[in-house]
């Protein structure tokens, strides 16, 4: 009768965690077609290994730089660790649980998050943790960036957060339930639109430039972490114009780059050698680069990491080309269906249904 009963609980139990879970994966933002950047942390786990360059940052690494070219120019392999908003604990975090999977020969790091000292938005927030795979990492990332209104349990258990999304439910959460929809390249999301710059942001001035300890903090600990696994690490400042980068944060980022022995590249300072037009190469008046603008950035910064750190060229390898031959293909592909719906539209309408000409 005791077993009988204790089988009883077990099974209702079981019941009640699979019910939970399968709310949870129901309620959850699927991110599909509209912020489809909230997908970006987890595509790298099927991607994980043998990548000898692992850029991580905000929108200005997975917007503006195609690894795709870099591949098929050089034979380099790499990845992008991007997120929205990425703040550069985030940044330091996904480093070390990439270490984890596999020890790139290279890391870059781009800059702008330095403008930042203490946790921001927890939209953002969610769009880099929630995709993590659990892990010390992601519990110490959670723990830096959670704003004042968050908890660590709606972490643990997102069904507390996104148990209200019932309203808002669609056919997708249930389309893309156990399943999710590849869109991206390496961690780079394309665009082949274009929207020029039609005028350049204001430099308001500050009352304070320099940056954080709380930044070096972090930024001193990815030196560390580099040093230790033998990684190189590079600093970047990506070709956005928006927001400002001042003169005074180039500064501390050139003696920071100085003093430790690192490479630092502000590419703002490059565009002409580049070869980047802001008529040409964005698709929103400058603040993330095109597909063109992002090919043209590969094209010259792969140069650069490959002559600097002797990264070894895969095309030469079968087992490796095979694979990054059908990484290619999916490119193109795609780059061939966006510029179709632009011809028939006017608009990318598969990225979120918007159309930048009404907005």
């Amino acid at each position: 009768m005791k077993k009988k009963r204790f089988f009883t609980v077990l099974i209702a139990l079981c019941l009640l965690v699979g019910s939970l879970w399968f709310l949870q994966r129901l309620l959850m933002p699927k991110y599909i077609h509209d912020i489809i950047e909230g997908r970006l942390i987890s595509e790298y786990y099927d991607n994980a290994g043998g990548n000898d360059v692992i850029f991580v940052g905000d929108c200005e690494v997975y917007e503006n730089i195609s690894p795709i070219t870099l591949w098929e120019e050089y034979g380099i392999t790499s990845y992008i660790r991007g997120s929205a908003q990425q703040l550069i604990w985030q940044s330091y975090y996904l480093m070390e649980e990439t270490l984890k999977y596999e020890t790139p020969k290279v890391m870059v790091f781009n800059v702008l998050s330095m403008m930042y000292d203490e946790p921001q938005n927890e939209a953002y927030n969610r769009m880099t943790l929630d995709g993590m795979r659990w892990s010390q990492s992601k519990v110490d990332s959670i723990k830096a960036s959670m704003t004042e209104e968050e908890d660590f349990l709606s972490y643990v258990f997102p069904l507390l957060r996104y148990h209200s999304r019932w309203s808002e439910l669609s056919g997708e959460d249930f389309q893309y339930l156990f399943q999710t929809k590849k869109s991206f390249h390496q961690g780079y999301l394309m665009r082949v639109d274009v929207r020029p710059v039609t005028s350049y942001p204001s430099e308001t001035p500050l009352a304070d430039y320099q940056f954080s300890d709380t930044c070096y903090e972090y930024l001193d600990k990815m030196v560390a972490l580099c040093e230790a696994n033998g990684v190189e690490l590079v600093l970047m400042k990506a070709p956005s114009i928006y927001p400002v980068w001042y003169d005074e944060w180039d500064q501390q980022m050139e003696e920071y780059a100085e003093e430790h022995g690192l490479l630092y590249l502000n590419f703002l300072d490059l565009t002409e050698e580049v070869g980047i037009d802001f008529n040409t190469d964005t698709y929103d008046n400058g603040l993330h680069l095109n597909l063109s603008g992002a090919e043209k950035m590969a094209h010259y910064f792969g140069k650069i990491l490959q002559d600097t750190y002797q990264l070894p060229d895969h095309r030469q390898d079968p087992e490796v080309a095979a694979q990054w031959q059908e990484k290619a293909d999916f490119y193109h592909a795609m780059e061939e269906d966006q510029y179709r719906e632009l011809e028939e539209y006017g608009y990318l309408k598969s990225y979120g249904g918007r159309n930048p000409n009404e907005e």
